[in-house]
């Protein structure tokens, strides 16, 4: 019997018996919905992550007070578990946030062809007003300088930067994300720059606006108002420390650029050769590639609960064409008797669980996919298709469906064929 031939017959018997086979493959497609749905969405958080905090480039990094934290997790930072495996050393530092200071300092002395800046974050309960328009009181400040825009990953849509002179002068400038201007500017958003805005009750002119970045988790990046760290300092912080950044020319630069920074700043910070650095120096896009390891756990459930349900399914498969074995006797006896070999009856029943299998993969990647991108719709995100993870699930079916056949496929092939015609 010809493959081709194998094939039809198992389309055939499978549609003269649709409720059984309909329910197995409905079990297969649920475990492999569940596996292509999960690996899909953290797909789509995956690219917002990256979207989201990787905004300064590879070619970037930071001195920061303490490591940022992903809080997927109770999981305490490099730092304080640095600090409990350092005990011995003198830590006298430790705790010490960047002051104004040691960033403008740093900025002097790093002699290294690079961008250099520096930033303050304010808070994030503020409100701005202008004439009879006023925004709701969550508007984060942040503090920055000439080189702010460019290096946290923001583009003028109208105006002009934050001037070198303007963080010294602590001039009463400023630069609106763009929902604020929109907020208080409506649809002429272009006529805020040179406009007198207030920002909790203090005058401030606004020097340019923001072009959008968009929304991270539901959270917008546009409710900002940007001002020379010198004002934001005076008037908008509460006790943050300060970071610096710094942006290279070449990323092959990058970890040699990293380390020329800490000696520098070890040396500002007044570290001897026994303490540890009491700062941490980190690329840009670091904080999305520790988000994105902290989402693995979510790779791993959705495979167990993917193998679990693929477990139930092949026994479940298995019984069916056990079933069908016992079902078709008198045929399997027919057709070995005229002249069909136990090799052909067992591929037959091997094909037929195989088709069952590969029809259930299908309906389940496609499912997943579909549920996985409502996800990824909801994140504003493009369409994801973890393609790896489909060839993965095609995989794991046949063989779920060769393993469930293999028995009832043997024991068809045995079946004697005399025995087997006179089986009622």
């Amino acid at each position: 019997m010809k493959i081709a031939d194998s094939i039809t017959l198992a389309l055939h018997t499978l549609r003269s018996n649709k409720l059984r086979a309909g329910i197995t493959m409905a079990i297969i497609a649920f475990g492999i919905m569940a596996l292509i749905g999960i690996i899909t969405a953290i797909k789509a958080m995956n690219q917002k992550f990256t979207d989201g905090f990787s905004t300064m480039g590879a070619n970037t990094f930071t001195l920061r007070f303490k490591e940022r934290k992903v809080a997927f997790s109770n999981s305490k930072s490099a730092m304080e578990l640095s600090s409990k495996k350092n005990q011995k050393e003198r830590l006298s530092n430790v705790g010490k946030m960047i002051t104004k200071l040691e960033a403008e300092q740093f900025v002097q002395q790093f002699e290294w062809n690079a961008i250099k800046g520096i930033s303050l974050y304010g808070n994030r309960n503020n409100s701005a007003s202008y004439q009879n328009r006023k925004t709701h009181p969550n508007v984060s400040i942040f503090g920055g300088d000439e080189h702010y825009v460019a290096l946290n990953g923001f583009e003028l849509l109208y105006g002009r930067n934050i001037s070198r002179q303007d963080v010294p002068a602590a001039s009463n400038v400023c630069l609106l994300g763009y929902d604020v201007a929109k907020k208080l500017f409506k649809g002429e958003m272009e006529t805020a720059v040179h406009s007198i805005i207030q920002i909790n009750g203090l005058n401030f002119k606004v020097a340019g606006v923001l072009a959008s970045r968009g929304s991270t988790f539901g959270f917008s990046r546009d409710n900002v108002i940007v001002t020379p760290y010198t004002q934001a300092e005076k008037f908008f912080s509460r006790g943050f420390s300060y970071v610096i950044a710094v942006m290279t020319p070449d990323i092959l630069q990058t970890e040699a650029a990293m380390s020329e920074a800490e000696g520098t700043f070890r040396a500002i910070r007044k570290l001897t050769a026994t303490e540890q650095n009491n700062f941490v120096t980190d690329r840009s896009n670091s904080i999305a590639e520790k988000a994105m390891n902290s989402l693995r756990f979510l790779t791993l459930s959705a495979t167990v609960i993917g193998l679990i349900t693929l477990i139930g399914a092949a026994i479940g498969l298995m019984n069916i064409m056990l079933v069908s074995v016992s079902e078709r006797t008198r045929e399997i006896g027919l057709a070995k008797a005229i002249g069909s070999k136990s090799k052909d009856i067992a591929r037959q029943f091997l094909l037929e669980a195989v088709i069952i299998s590969l029809i259930g993969a299908v309906a389940g990647i496609l499912l997943g996919v579909v549920v996985g991108n409502l996800f990824a719709l909801f994140l504003q995100t493009g369409f994801v298709v973890p393609w790896n993870w489909v060839l993965y699930g095609i995989i794991l079916c046949s063989l779920t469906g060769l393993l469930a056949g293999l028995y009832p496929a043997y024991k068809a092939g045995k079946l004697n064929p005399i025995t087997a015609l006179r089986y009622e």
